[in-house]
C-alpha cells in the first residue's frame, strides 16, 4: 500500500485525487489492503478540502427554499410553521426575520439545522464574543442547572462546556444559544448595569421549566383580551388568588412560571411562547408583594393581547415599578392598570380611610392591596396604611 500522509499543498491534493480515482476503478473488496488505502485517501482529501475549500453555509432563505423544492412544498404549506401566508411571503423575500418559534418549527418539520436558520449576519453578535465565565455560575449551580456539583473554580474552568450542556438540554436538544435568546428579545430597560449573561441563563431556565410543565389544552389565539384580564384580576379577591390564577391560565393553554431573578438583573417578568405556540408568562417576584404579582401578571398578559404580531419572540420587563417611555411598554402598563383598577372608577373614588379602600376594592372585586398599592404610588408614600392594610407575600405559594 502506498504511504499516505497529510496533504499540505494543492499539488499533493491533485496527486491524491488521481490516486483515489485509480483505486476506485479497481473496485476493491471490503477489508482488502486497497479498500483500506481508499478509505485513508478519502480521509486526508476531506481534511484538506475542509480546511482549504470550505463550503459556505446556505442562508436561512436558501435552505428553506431548497427543502421546499425537494419536498414539493408551496408557500401555503409553510403557514403552520411561520404563521400566515403574508408572513411566509415576507420571510421568503427577506422582509421578515425568523423568530425563535419559527426556527424551532422549521427545524423540526423540514430537518434544517437550527444553526443555519439562525444565521447571524456578519458584524452582529457572534457566539465567539461570549465570555462564558460571566454567566452566574455559582447561582446556576445552586439552582441545579448543572448535572455535576463541581466547585466554583472547576465551573469557571469549564464554563463554556457546562453552560452549553445546559442550553443543549432544552427544547428537544436543539442548540439554544445566547444568540437566539438575544436577537428576538424586546427589553423594557436594556440598561448597561444588567448582566446579559444572567438574563440569558434565566430565559433558558424558563423554557426548561415550561417543558417540565405539561399543559392539557392548547392556547387559542385571541383568548387574552380585556374581558379575559378583568375576569382573571377578580381572582385576586381570594387569599389563594395566585394559585387560582395559575390554574386558570393553565386551563387556557398558558404557562405561569415563577423563577427568581439573578443578581445584576432587575427582571420583574417576561413573556414568550413554547414550541407548540402556547404563551409562557414568567415572573420573578423581585418585589414579593401581592400587588406587584398582579400588576406584573397583567402587564405580561397585555403583551400577549397587544404585541405578539411583530418580530419579537420575548418581552423582558425590568423595573416595572418605574415609568417607561417605550410605546409598547406604556400600552402594557396602561392595559394592566385598567384591568385591575379602571380609570373612570378610580377618578370617581374617594379614598380617605381604610374602610373606603376596602369598600372600593369590594366594588372592583379585587384585593384591597391592589387599591392601596396604586394609592401609595400616586402619593409617593409607601408607608401609607402599612399597619392597618398589610400587603401579603406571594413567593410561598410557588416555592418550598
Amino acid at each position: 500500500m502506498t504511504m499516505i500522509k497529510v496533504l499540505k499543498t494543492n499539488e499533493e491534493h491533485h496527486q491524491a485525487m488521481q490516486k483515489l480515482m485509480e483505486v476506485m476503478d479497481l473496485n476493491p473488496e471490503s477489508g482488502s489492503e486497497q479498500a483500506d488505502e481508499l478509505e485513508l485517501l478519502a480521509l486526508v482529501i476531506e481534511e484538506y478540502e475542509d480546511k482549504n475549500f470550505p463550503i459556505e453555509s446556505p442562508t436561512p432563505i436558501e435552505a428553506i427554499k431548497f427543502r421546499m423544492e425537494q419536498e414539493g412544498l408551496t408557500q401555503r404549506d409553510l403557514i403552520p410553521y411561520i404563521g400566515s401566508l403574508p408572513k411566509v411571503s415576507e420571510v421568503l423575500n427577506g422582509k421578515r426575520k425568523l423568530s425563535l418559534n419559527m426556527i424551532k418549527k422549521l427545524s423540526n418539520r423540514l430537518g434544517i439545522s437550527a444553526d443555519i436558520l439562525i444565521a447571524t449576519p456578519m458584524g452582529a453578535f457572534q457566539e465567539n464574543d461570549i465570555d462564558w465565565s460571566k454567566f452566574p455560575l455559582a447561582e446556576m449551580r445552586k439552582r441545579g442547572f448543572f448535572k455535576e456539583n463541581e466547585s466554583l473554580p472547576e465551573l469557571k474552568e469549564y464554563a463554556e462546556e457546562r453552560v452549553k450542556e445546559f442550553l443543549n438540554g432544552i427544547s428537544g436538544g436543539m442548540n439554544l444559544s445566547p444568540i437566539m435568546l438575544k436577537t428576538t428579545a424586546h427589553y423594557r430597560c436594556n440598561d448597561k448595569e444588567v448582566n446579559k449573561f444572567a438574563l440569558w441563563a434565566w430565559q433558558a431556565r424558563i423554557l426548561q421549566l415550561a417543558e417540565q410543565e405539561p399543559l392539557h389544552v392548547s392556547y387559542k389565539k385571541g383568548t387574552v383580551n380585556k374581558d379575559f384580564m378583568k375576569n382573571l384580576s377578580q381572582l385576586s379577591w381570594s387569599d389563594n388568588g395566585p394559585l387560582f390564577a395559575k390554574e386558570f391560565l393553565n386551563k387556557q393553554g398558558i404557562h405561569l412560571i415563577i423563577e427568581p431573578h439573578f443578581k445584576q438583573t432587575y427582571l420583574d417578568g417576561a413573556v414568550c411562547f413554547d414550541t407548540k405556540g402556547n404563551p409562557i408568562i414568567a415572573l420573578t417576584l423581585r418585589h414579593d408583594r401581592l400587588d406587584n404579582f398582579w400588576f406584573s401578571l397583567m402587564h405580561e398578559l397585555a403583551h400577549i393581547a397587544l404585541h405578539f404580531e411583530g418580530e419579537f419572540e420575548w418581552f423582558l420587563d425590568e423595573k416595572l415599578d418605574q415609568a417607561n417611555q417605550d410605546p409598547k411598554e406604556e400600552e402594557a402598563d396602561n392595559c394592566a392598570t385598567e384591568s385591575l383598577v379602571p380609570k373612570t372608577q378610580w377618578d370617581a373614588s374617594v379614598l380617605n380611610s381604610v374602610n373606603d379602600i376596602k369598600d372600593f376594592a369590594k366594588t372592583l372585586k379585587v384585593h384591597p392591596c391592589i387599591v392601596v398599592g396604586k394609592l401609595r404610588r400616586k402619593l409617593g408614600d409607601y408607608t401609607l396604611y402599612a399597619q392597618s392594610l398589610k400587603t401579603p407575600k406571594v413567593r410561598h405559594f410557588f416555592m418550598a
